[in-house]
């Protein structure tokens, strides 16, 4: 029994790690972010883990943002519209 209590409260830095890169994505549930929050305090190498995560992730963003600036949706339908009408004539 109290195994079981410590293999749920204690996480390896494995399953940290999964859950640090799963919450950039979706919402962890309430006992997975405990877990997590419990394991950091423990564990420097899964605090500075998730600092470079978070460097990472941003710096992708900014990338993509470069790569693929907001489109302008009403720019867009014209442009589909003009096509459409050209195509058909």
């Amino acid at each position: 029994m109290m195994k079981k209590i410590m293999n749920t409260l204690f996480l390896s830095c494995l399953k940290a790690t999964e859950l640090i890169e799963k919450n950039f994505h979706i919402q962890l549930s309430f006992t997975e972010r405990m877990q997590l929050k419990a394991h950091k305090m423990m564990c420097d190498a899964c605090k500075n883990y998730e600092k470079q995560s978070v460097i990472i992730e941003k710096a992708i963003e900014n990338q993509q943002k470069k790569l693929h600036p907001q489109i302008d949706m009403e720019q867009l339908k014209k442009q589909i519209t003009l096509n459409l009408n050209k195509s058909e004539n």
